[in-house]
């Protein structure tokens, strides 16, 4: 079909009238004077400009040129919305929206190329997130910094296998020094790290993400529930399996490794980055905080968990994974070691602290950040598939693995409703069903559980499908987007006023990014990237919302440059 060039006035492009947006029934004076209102992305994800400014390779621009087919549509992060180049820009829409803080992350490679500090500080690099924070501040916006967001440098890697190794603690510690010290001045907030379960389980149970350490095949049932076969020739014998030099196959179109052990490789990682976290307070406790004035802390993610029946082991069932995945990393930082449920389910696989290093972990925090997007219902599954050499049913033993450790079964369904009623509307992506109840409970659970901490919420959002066939106008209609921000607000401001010691919200995203191994196939940002057209930026209908939300006027259109035309292909 030809190619057709369509002009597009500004104001067909951003609604603005009454009509189309009603005036906000939840507004920022609802909550305290002194909360934060802010929006995040990382580094990899929008920065682009790889190969430029002296920035040396991260495991994720190795895994992407290496291994496209682990991304859906075969992209990378090579250019992704060149907030590198355009970072002004994007700032100014910031402002315009209202935004408090803006929450980005330093790419460890962009500054120190080879990882290390001997082996030189890229000076591009410090200039550049120099000039970024220089330009939120003249702006009247508080950066907000993740020092890791799963970057690592790939040097690292390829020399002792990264967060495998205990070695990359000191590396760490020097890589933080250097962002303390170059930027610290201005920035008053740091995260050590940014959801090490999803770094850890991606990359060391599931092998889909760098570096790809993976396990027996995953393999997805009805009503989402995920188990791991003990026995991979005998899943992937009956299918056509394409064998990869690293010993991996496909099975039904999944990229499945076998190099790695999730028994073990996940434990290993995560006590690792925890001591890398724990170090990296230390030092700026004593080093900096004094004189900088500023707050440290780590971010973690976690769905909320509804036991699926009223069962005694349900609920016991419910709290476990909540352990596995929130409290692996948030008991040790708040009491120095992990969960009960943990050293009871993975037994001596699972790393012991020193009583230095436990008194390290143990209240290493000025702030939590939480991450929380959707939830699930737990069923215990203490008859899971067999494992440590035990053999049931007939069945041959399955290795241990995080997964099975765990010994619950998600879902996003009851299966005891008449009509197997999801948890709650499924949005995009598939695996996010719309449960704004969970960031409550989750809330008020880390509230009544681990002390009521100073939290923020780190992020929160729901992408769309990227639909090329969309016009921008239409692309830019976003109501699923709207009432998921309208329903969490609500559902945040009723655990505040149960008390829960929640300071700063930050939706995510702000731009549309690369979302990983899912590429550009999904659109979370607030702020429309037209990939096809110059990366020209619109707002959605949802920062429309968001700005009157904050208290902008909704009368008052974000002037933004339009384009000639718009080109739509069909």
């Amino acid at each position: 079909m030809e190619i057709q060039s369509i002009p597009v006035s500004v104001n067909s492009i951003i609604p603005v009238s009454a009509s189309a947006h009603p005036p906000n029934s939840i507004h920022r004076r609802d909550f305290p004077p002194d909360f934060i209102f802010g929006a995040g992305t990382s580094a990899y994800q929008i920065e682009g400009a790889a190969k430029e400014g002296g920035r040396g390779p991260s495991i994720w621009d190795n895994w992407t040129s290496n291994r496209p087919d682990q991304i859906v549509d075969g992209s990378n992060g090579n250019v992704t919305a060149d907030f590198y180049h355009r970072y002004k820009e994007d700032v100014s829409i910031m402002k315009k929206i209202g935004l408090d803080s803006y929450r980005f992350s330093i790419s460890w490679s962009r500054i120190l190329p080879s990882g290390k500090l001997c082996g030189g500080v890229n000076k591009e690099g410090i200039n550049f997130y120099n000039n970024l924070i220089d330009e939120l501040l003249a702006n009247g916006i508080k950066p907000f910094v993740t020092l890791f967001h799963w970057d690592l440098p790939q040097a690292l890697e390829d020399e002792y296998g990264g967060f495998l190794s205990s070695k990359i603690v000191a590396d760490y510690c020097d890589y933080v020094n250097l962002c303390f010290w170059e930027f610290g001045d201005r920035v008053k907030h740091w995260n050590t790290l940014n959801e090490p379960l999803m770094y850890t389980t991606r990359g060391y149970v599931a092998g889909a993400w760098p570096p790809g350490r993976g396990p027996s095949p995953v393999t997805t049932l009805p009503g989402d529930i995920t188990t791991l076969p003990g026995d991979i020739t005998a899943l992937a014998s009956p299918i056509k399996t394409l064998t990869k030099p690293n010993g991996g196959f496909f099975l039904n179109g999944t990229y499945i490794s076998t190099h790695g052990n999730p028994g073990t490789d996940p434990y290993v990682v995560a006590h690792n980055l925890l001591l890398a976290h724990a170090h990296a307070v230390e030092l700026y406790k004593h080093k900096y905080q004094a004189c900088q004035k500023g707050k440290i802390g780590i971010t973690l993610n976690t769905h909320w968990f509804e036991p699926i029946s009223e069962r005694h082991n349900d609920k016991e069932a419910a709290d476990r994974i909540l352990d596995f995945n929130l409290g692996w990393f948030l008991d040790p930082v708040i009491n120095g070691d992990y969960p009960e449920s943990m050293r009871h389910n993975v037994g001596p696989r699972l790393p012991h602290f020193t009583p230095a290093e436990s008194k390290k972990l143990k209240g290493s925090y000025d702030f939590i950040g939480v991450n929380y997007y959707t939830s699930r219902y737990a069923k215990d599954n203490q008859d899971g598939p067999p494992h440590h050499g035990h053999h049931g049913h007939g069945h041959p033993p399955s290795p241990p693995s995080y997964n099975t450790d765990i010994k619950v079964t998600q879902s996003t369904k009851r299966p005891d409703s008449p009509d197997g009623v999801l948890i709650g509307p499924v949005a995009a992506p598939t695996w996010l069903n719309i449960y704004p109840d969970g960031i409550y409970k989750l809330l008020v659970k880390i509230q009544n559980k681990y002390g009521n901490p100073l939290v923020y919420v780190t992020e929160n959002g729901v992408a769309e499908d990227n639909d090329n066939k969309l016009t921008v106008p239409k692309a830019l209609v976003d109501e699923t987007r709207k009432k998921y921000l309208d329903l969490h607000l609500r559902s945040l401001l009723d655990a505040i006023r149960k008390g829960a010691n929640v300071k700063g919200y930050f939706y995510w995203s702000f731009l549309d990014t690369f979302e990983w191994a899912d590429g550009y196939t999904l659109r979370f940002g607030m702020v429309y990237i037209d990939y096809k057209n110059n990366l020209a930026r619109y707002p959605k209908e949802s920062a429309i919302w968001f700005m009157n939300f904050l208290g902008k006027s909704k009368k008052r259109p974000l002037d933004y440059k339009e384009p000639d035309n718009v080109v739509i292909k069909k």
